[in-house]
């Protein structure tokens, strides 16, 4: 979700807490509190008993969920520090939390501190002099709260008690409270630390660490929040270095910073799991503090309200079915429909059959539909930068949609029919089976349909990646049972069935038309390979397909011309298929930078280039966009071909800029979930001091024409 949609949540999710602290009745102490989302306990180490001079610590084991974590001291961009309030007996005083080294946690375009797993909150308890054992239990108090965040995020709170002996060791938590304490930075006293302004950011020279860390990279923590960014490593403002043996940074100021301390915190740290060290400096101010940096285009994002991507998940399901419907109207999924209608054409057929089969159709859309939302959502949780529509990033799959539309067309003009070419044996199978024809049918139309990403269709996917699981999935079924929708009606309403024409001879004309657009398919897709690969692979492709079709035409033959000709196109077609594999295997990286000639109109994206012109106030319009998007191919060659839309980004001085995801590029997608979308098309425009603006999908002329009449004319 975008920065702004998640902040806003973020505090609605403290009013929560606020809320929830204010409540009449308090839930029963315990020393253990479970959530769906966090089990949290309070446990004591005190391996030499309650007695004054003697080690005592309490701390709050919580144990997250997987994907859910709860935050550091500081919680970076957004979130809240868990909170403890403790009640002790007479003569027990609790210290500062002994927090546990945190982690940075990447939420869409927000970089937060805190932990995941299992981490321990430690709190040092002071035995005063004046401490009496008393005869009965020792009871320890605690009232905490934490806000756990995914995607959402909750406010939790628990109150924890335990009854203590003061004469009984406690001591079976002592490797987790040990290695919370071995954790601690180490204090970076007796050197000046010192922080001067340097444009939007803060110079930091840091002395006195280990003499084994120079020229190594250190991670940076701020220890109070809204100073310096969160997300350091990411800033193109933000770089360190050694100058001997002093550590130096530049630290971008946070754009949401208000006050200007005369010193802050910082805890520098240095390697990885149970070898991470960490040192903590007192950092003076030098000067006058740095101007807070200005907010990024992907900090603040407004959209559109038909399109947000914060829209509600009834309206997500809406979207989705609404999409769906529209994909039947493609021109590589309307002729699989219209086959699928004309079957239930057929004189004397059962009505029953025709019901199984509108179901069984309907089941291979949605469960196709399923497992491709799965996919999606089950990589990008394992790390994976993938967006809807991914398998047409590769130009293998895209190579195979060519060799399978170019069968279908020629089953279509009658060149081979599919008893010619397959074992008697199989097809005997297939006609006691039925339903698997029409069960792959449906997987056969959402494998050509995913990348035509309806107007309607980007914004509920891409809230269904940010959402959990089981809403995801349900979007994704959503937009299945949409595409299979038509069918199904006609299947199961004897009504419907009878008005469609009846059998004649218009149905071979009808099938022979309907390998055009199958055909036309085929040179789009291989105009999407030129763009993801080169001439020759296409050229290499187009053998294969000509090859493919004489192969088939020979089976057709009788006698010796067929074995002659079927072994000589055969032989050819083996060959082909080794040249383009070994083209395709070349090509098969990720999308190269595209160089931009001098006097081009649109130039390759890169949130570099965006950053610049932003700084010198040119405003910059971006085309998310790709080869084997029909949507945006159509918006590339209306509305931003348009020479009034030209003639206003002239007037107002805008960069163009479009960023091509025709192959996966982890960059451009990272930057699409910063905008809340997993699917292209998208259209952004940036200006300076002002949220990014996202467009619908469908874009108009008036749309871009009215979102530019806010923007200034450049001087002539």
């Amino acid at each position: 979700m975008s920065t702004f949609v998640h902040r806003l949540w973020l505090g609605f999710s403290l009013l929560l807490l606020v809320a929830s602290s204010l409540k009449a009745q308090t839930p029963a102490p315990t020393a253990v509190v479970s959530t769906p989302q966090v089990r949290a306990e309070l446990l004591v180490h005190a391996p030499e008993g309650v007695a004054p001079g003697k080690p005592m610590y309490a701390g709050l084991w919580l144990k997250h969920q997987p994907e859910w974590h709860t935050y550091w001291l500081n919680a970076g961009d957004s979130g809240l520090a868990t909170q403890l309030d403790w009640a002790l007996p007479a003569g027990l005083s609790a210290g500062k939390t002994a927090w546990p080294l945190p982690h940075k946690i990447a939420v869409g375009n927000l970089t937060n501190y805190g932990y995941e797993g299992q981490t321990l909150l430690v709190t040092p308890i002071t035995v005063g002099s004046d401490f009496k054992a008393l005869t009965g239990p020792l009871n320890l108090q605690l009232k905490a709260q934490w806000l756990v965040c995914r995607q959402e995020c909750i406010p939790q709170e628990g109150t924890f008690q335990l009854a203590l002996s003061p004469h009984t060791s406690y001591a079976s938590s002592a490797v987790l409270f040990e290695d919370v304490l071995r954790q601690q930075p180490h204090p970076l006293t007796g050197a000046r630390h010192t922080a001067t302004a340097a444009g939007h950011a803060m110079q930091v020279k840091v002395s006195g660490l280990p003499k084994v860390l120079q020229g190594q990279k250190l991670e940076v923590f701020p220890t109070q929040s809204d100073l310096l960014e969160a997300s350091t490593e990411r800033h193109p403002q933000a770089q360190q270095a050694w100058e001997g043996e002093i550590w130096t940074a530049v630290l971008p100021a946070s754009s949401m910073r208000v006050s200007q301390p005369a010193q802050f915190g910082l805890m520098l740290v240095h390697g990885q799991g149970a070898a991470r060290s960490a040192w903590l400096a007192e950092v003076a101010v030098q000067g006058a503090w740095a101007e807070p940096a200005p907010v990024t285009p992907a900090a603040m994002v407004t959209t559109p309200p038909a399109t947000a991507s914060g829209l509600g998940f009834g309206a997500a399901l809406l979207g989705a079915l609404l999409g769906g419907l529209i994909l039947n109207l493609m021109p590589c999924v309307l002729p699989v429909l219209a086959l699928k209608v004309l079957s239930f054409t057929r004189p004397h057929a059962n009505p029953w059959v025709h019901r199984m089969a509108g179901l069984t159709y309907g089941l291979g859309v949605m469960a196709s539909t399923f497992m491709l939302g799965a996919v999606v959502m089950g990589l990008r949780a394992a790390g994976d930068q993938l967006g809807w529509g991914f398998q047409l990033q590769s130009p293998w799959v895209v190579s195979g949609l060519c060799i399978l539309f170019t069968l279908i067309a020629l089953n279509l003009w009658d060149v081979f029919q599919v008893h010619q070419v397959l074992p008697s044996r199989l097809l005997s199978w297939e006609s006691r089976h039925p339903a698997l024809d029409t069960l792959l049918s449906g997987v056969l139309t959402v494998a050509i349909a995913t990348p035509c990403t309806a107007p309607f269709m980007g914004a509920s996917i891409g809230l269904a990646i940010g959402l959990p699981v089981w809403q995801g999935l349900l979007i994704f079924v959503m937009l299945g049972f949409g595409l299979a929708l038509p069918v199904l009606l006609i299947s199961w309403f004897p009504a419907l069935s009878n008005r469609l024409p009846r059998p004649g001879p218009w149905m071979n004309t009808l099938r022979h038309a309907l390998a055009f657009p199958m055909l036309a398919t085929v040179i789009w897709l291989l105009w999407v390979l030129g763009q993801q690969t080169d001439v020759h692979a296409v050229a290499t492709l187009l053998g294969v397909l000509l090859l493919l079709s004489g192969l088939l035409w020979s089976l057709t033959l009788q006698y010796r011309v067929r074995l002659v000709l079927g072994t000589l196109f055969g032989a050819m077609l083996l060959w082909a298929l080794t040249q383009t594999s070994a083209l395709l295997s070349e090509v098969d990286t990720p999308n190269r930078p595209v160089a931009s000639t001098a006097g081009e109109r649109w130039q390759a994206w890169s949130e570099e280039r965006v950053q610049a012109a932003l700084a010198t106030g040119q405003p910059v319009f971006v085309d998310f966009t790709a080869a084997w998007c029909v949507t945006c191919q159509v918006n590339k060659r209306t509305t931003l071909a348009n020479a009034e839309v030209l003639a206003d980004f002239d007037s107002r001085r805008v960069l163009l800029l479009r960023a091509d995801w025709t192959r996966q590029d982890p960059v451009i997608t990272r930057a699409l979930s910063a905008l809340g979308r997993s699917g292209v098309p998208v259209y952004v425009l940036y200006s300076q001091n002002r949220p990014a603006q996202v467009l619908s999908e469908l874009i108009s002329v008036s749309e871009v024409r009215q979102a530019l009449q806010d923007l200034p004319l450049a001087p002539r």
